[in-house]
């Protein structure tokens, strides 16, 4: 493989990376292919360099290193596995530097929203260090008829675990799914996107340096097209982040192949706005909320919801912080919003933007490719009086691009929010915690966060994470995100025989018998009463 070339060298001038380093990296993958794919920076439209197009035959192999290994790393008494994990955690923060360049080269972010997927990942791996062992215990249940009959739950991993990762936050979005997955016995191939593979590449690194054995944790790289079908049809179980469209059709393959899958997809994610709450303080959530990685985050907020009698001060603040954003593409700590991914992207978005203004919208602020300041690159923007028909109303923007409108109260508000197939993440804003709760539990979304924009709710890694309706299945974080990982089994033991009449005993005696025994059992305590008892 040869990356030496202009383009790769102004790439990798502002970082401290060098061609031989991301050849190293991609050396790493295990390939017969001879074909490569070329990953480009979006702060330049350079080439980074080349990474392996994995056929088929090259995923298949993956798995069955992967498969190869996992009996072994299963019987790796726990509090080892969970000793890894902590010491890999170590080495990401040693090794920030790096990844940091890694990221923002490969994605176009800037360097403040870089650093807050790299430290997302010790946290992960110290939750699940600490809480995965007792996650993976076999636990006792209450029996049919105790104590003459027991119950127990056995935990075993599932098996081989296919994790399909996305390019805007591909750190933390491989990691937090990956790491639940070796806690819990299982072995991974992680299948990061194309735009993204050496900072995933990287962490497989670190990752072995930590002492992973060999084969716990493959990587494959190339198109999604080739490597996803092959990977879903091979492996016991599929954790997917991406659009809802490929997520529909990754579902249903995993449906086919009766395997469970987790799936974290699109969202047009609310934030509302009520009328004790303290503008300034919401106007600066909302830029968080909008234009963090450039929009370009599933939890971002692309539609804004104000009650009328603090609608003009909000827009006036939301406004004035938006225009304070400085955009661009250094390697340091100066700009606050970053590139688009693409080229395709921005076209998506500047079509949004241009259907909006068509349509009726005024624009704000922003509203504005500027490859003055980078190929990619567009302006935070804001628009209102945007019509409900036009896409930037219905579709995902993905961009850093949200529309403001007024609501005469709350219920109007809570309405408007759940006017959505998506329910992934949604923010209120109010000067009573209280009165924030009561109208949290009325919005559709997987996570609510009251005074912030995502940060609360993504950061709570003890709790569930995932969307509802059009915005996914199943859970990351806290157990729950440990639970799909593990299949469980009960095992039953009698201590008086077969649980059946006995010998010589009318039938109609023991149906009597029965009658009384379960009206006893009935009154029996159960776990969650004794709880609820205790609290």
């Amino acid at each position: 493989m040869t990356i030496e070339s202009e383009t790769t060298a102004a790439a990798l001038s502002a970082t401290q990376l060098s061609p031989n380093r991301l050849e190293t990296l991609s050396n790493r993958v295990a390939a017969d292919s001879a074909e490569q794919f070329t990953v480009r920076a979006p702060a330049t439209d350079g080439e980074i360099g080349d990474v392996p197009a994995c056929t088929e035959r090259d995923v298949e192999r993956a798995v069955e290193r992967a498969r190869d290994a996992q009996s072994n790393w299963a019987e790796t008494p726990v509090d080892e596995r969970a000793t890894i994990l902590e010491r890999f955690g170590d080495l990401v923060l040693k090794h920030r530097a790096e990844l940091l360049d890694l990221l923002q080269l490969e994605t176009g972010k800037s360097r403040r929203h870089a650093v807050e997927e790299v430290l997302d990942v010790p946290l992960t791996c110290s939750y699940y260090a600490d809480s995965g062992p007792t996650a993976v215990t076999d636990e006792r249940r209450r029996g049919a008829i105790p104590p003459a009959t027991t119950a127990s739950v056995t935990k075993n991993p599932v098996g081989v675990v296919g994790v399909i990762s996305p390019w805007n936050y591909p750190l933390t979005l491989s990691l937090t799914d990956v790491v639940p997955a070796l806690l819990a016995g299982n072995t991974v191939v992680l299948k990061p996107d194309e735009k993204t593979p050496f900072i995933a590449l990287a962490l497989v690194e670190l990752l072995e340096r930590a002492g992973l054995p060999d084969g716990v944790l493959e990587i494959v790289t190339g198109a999604g097209s080739v490597a996803g079908p092959t990977l879903i049809d091979h492996v016991d179980y599929v954790s997917f982040t991406g659009s809802t469209e490929t997520g529909r059709i990754v579902a249903a393959r995993a449906g086919r192949n009766l395997i469970d899958c987790s799936l974290e997809l699109g969202g047009k994610n609310p934030l509302v706005v009520l009328d004790d709450a303290d503008v300034e303080e919401a106007a600066r959530g909302a830029v968080q909320a909008c234009f963090t990685n450039a929009g370009q985050l599933c939890l971002a907020a692309e539609r804004i919801y104000v009650d009328k009698s603090v609608y003009d001060a909000f827009v006036d603040a939301f406004v004035g912080e938006t225009r304070r954003l400085s955009l661009g593409t250094g390697f340091d700590f100066e700009d606050d919003v970053g590139s688009l991914i693409d080229g395709d992207h921005l076209e998506q978005v500047e079509t949004h933007v241009e259907d909006a203004v068509d349509s009726g919208a005024s624009l704000l602020t922003g509203g504005r490719h500027r490859p003055d300041v980078g190929p990619f690159c567009y302006e935070p923007t804001i628009l209102t009086g945007v019509d409900p028909d036009s896409l930037v109303a219905r579709e995902e923007t993905f961009g850093p691009v949200v529309s403001v409108q007024p609501v005469p109260d709350a219920e109007t508000a809570i309405e408007a929010a759940n006017d959505s197939p998506y329910g992934l993440n949604a923010s209120v804003w109010t000067g009573s915690r209280d009165r924030g709760l009561e109208v949290a539990r009325e919005i559709d979304c997987g996570t609510v966060c009251v005074n912030d924009a995502y940060v609360s709710g993504w950061a709570a890694i003890d709790a569930p994470m995932g969307g509802v309706g059009d915005s996914g299945l199943g859970r990351r974080h806290g157990p729950e995100g440990i639970d799909r990982y593990l299949e469980t089994r009960t095992i039953a033991t009698s201590r008086v025989g077969p649980l059946d009449a006995p010998p010589g005993v009318p039938t109609s005696w023991y149906a009597r018998g029965m009658v009384t025994l379960t009206r006893l059992q009935r009154r029996l305590p159960t776990a969650a009463s004794v709880a609820r008892w205790l609290r």
